[in-house]
C-alpha cells in the first residue's frame, strides 16, 4: 500500500507541475463561461426584434407605429443597405412595398418567422383591428443565408491562427531547446531572414490547410463562395502573415513547449470565443465591441465572410486588412527586438 500511496502522489505532483494541464483542466472552462455568459447573458427585459424599413415604400407609414411597439425596433435603410443586411442576418426581416406593405424575409430562418410575425401584430395592433391592413410577402431562400455558410469563413480563420502560432511557435522552441539558433546565429545569418523564413515557409502549408475545407463545404454543405477567388486568396495570405509574426512574438522567450503552450494560449483563448467564431461578436455588451473589433482574429473573420458570403471585393475590405497588417508589423518588430536566440 505505501508504494501505491507514493505511485498516487508522484501522478498528483507531476499533473500539478504542469501548467498547460492545471490551465485546461481549471483555467479554461471557466474563461469560456465568462465568455459565452456575457455573449449570451439573460436580459431584463425582452430585447425587441429590429426590423428594416426601406426609406420612400409603403412601409414608411407604419414607422411611428412599429417605433411605439415593444416588440420591434424599426430601422430605417435604403434598398441596398436593407438587402445587404438582411441577407447577413443582421435584419432578420425587411419591410418595403408600393402599393401594401411587403414583407422579405428568409423562411429558413427561426428568427425571419418570428420577426415576421411580431411585425404583423404590431401593424395590425396600430390599426385598430377594424380592417386587417393588407401584407404582402415575399420568402426566398438567401444565399449565403444559413448558418453554415456563416460558419466555415470563421473556422478558416480559426484554423489559420491554430496552425500559424503552434507550427511556428512549437518548432522554435524545439531548435532553441536543442541549441539549434545559438548555432545558427554563429553563422552569416541575418536574424530578420531567419524570421522571415518562418513566415514565408507558412504560405507552403495553405495548399493543404484551406482548400480541402473549401472542397469539403461546397460538396457537403453547398456553401459557395459569393466574391472571387483573388479577393479570398488575398486576404487569406494576409491572415497566414498576421498569425504566424504572432506565432514568432509568442515563442520568442520562451525556452520550454510547455511555456510555449501557455503564451499560445493566453494569445488564442480571448480570440477564439470573443471573435465570432461559431457566434456572432455582436452578441457582447457594446463596450466590449472596440476592443473586439481590433483582434486580428475578428478582422479576418470578417473580411473572409465579406469575400465568402457577400461577395465584397478587396476595396471594401481596407479597414480589415489595415488591422491585419498593423498586427503582422507589430509582432514581427517586437520578435526581432527581443528574441532570445540561446
Amino acid at each position: 500500500m505505501s508504494a501505491l500511496q507514493e505511485l498516487v502522489a508522484m501522478r498528483i505532483r507531476t499533473f500539478i507541475r504542469e501548467p498547460e494541464a492545471l490551465f485546461w483542466t481549471f483555467g479554461f472552462p471557466i474563461l469560456l463561461a465568462i465568455g459565452l455568459g456575457l455573449a449570451f447573458r439573460e436580459e431584463t427585459e425582452p430585447t425587441p426584434v429590429p426590423v428594416a424599413i426601406e426609406i420612400g415604400t409603403a412601409a414608411e407609414h407604419y414607422l411611428d407605429a412599429l417605433s411605439a411597439a415593444p416588440e420591434v425596433e424599426p430601422i430605417l435603410l435604403d434598398r441596398a443597405a436593407a438587402e445587404q443586411a438582411l441577407r447577413t442576418g443582421e435584419i432578420p426581416l425587411v419591410l418595403a412595398g408600393t402599393g401594401s406593405v411587403l414583407f422579405r424575409y428568409d423562411p429558413a430562418r427561426p428568427e425571419s418567422r418570428q420577426a415576421r410575425l411580431l411585425t404583423d401584430f404590431a401593424i395590425q395592433r396600430a390599426a385598430g383591428g377594424t380592417r386587417p391592413v393588407e401584407i404582402a410577402e415575399d420568402p426566398e431562400r438567401l444565399p449565403g443565408g444559413r448558418y453554415i455558410d456563416w460558419l466555415i469563413p470563421g473556422l478558416i480563420g480559426l484554423n489559420l491562427m491554430s496552425t500559424g502560432m503552434w507550427g511556428i511557435g512549437f518548432g522554435i522552441v524545439h531548435m532553441r531547446q536543442k541549441k539549434q539558433l545559438k548555432r545558427l546565429i554563429a553563422t552569416p545569418m541575418r536574424r530578420t531572414d531567419f524570421l522571415l523564413a518562418q513566415i514565408l515557409a507558412r504560405l507552403a502549408f495553405l495548399l493543404f490547410e484551406v482548400p480541402p475545407i473549401i472542397l469539403f463545404a461546397w460538396l457537403v454543405f453547398k456553401v459557395e463562395i459569393s466574391g472571387s477567388l483573388l479577393a479570398l486568396l488575398v486576404v487569406i495570405m494576409v491572415g497566414a502573415f498576421t498569425f504566424a509574426g504572432l506565432g514568432l512574438l509568442a515563442s520568442s522567450r520562451a525556452r520550454t513547449v510547455e511555456g510555449a503552450s501557455g503564451i499560445n494560449n493566453l494569445v488564442m483563448l480571448p480570440m477564439f470565443v470573443l471573435s465570432g467564431v461559431f457566434f456572432s461578436a455582436s452578441r457582447f455588451p457594446d463596450a466590449m465591441q472596440p476592443i473586439i473589433n481590433v483582434l486580428p482574429l475578428t478582422a479576418l473573420n470578417d473580411a473572409l465572410r465579406a469575400v465568402y458570403n457577400e461577395g465584397l471585393p478587396i476595396g471594401a475590405l481596407s479597414g480589415e486588412l489595415a488591422i491585419l497588417a498593423v498586427w503582422t508589423v507589430l509582432s514581427f518588430g517586437l520578435a526581432l527586438k527581443f528574441y532570445r536566440w540561446q
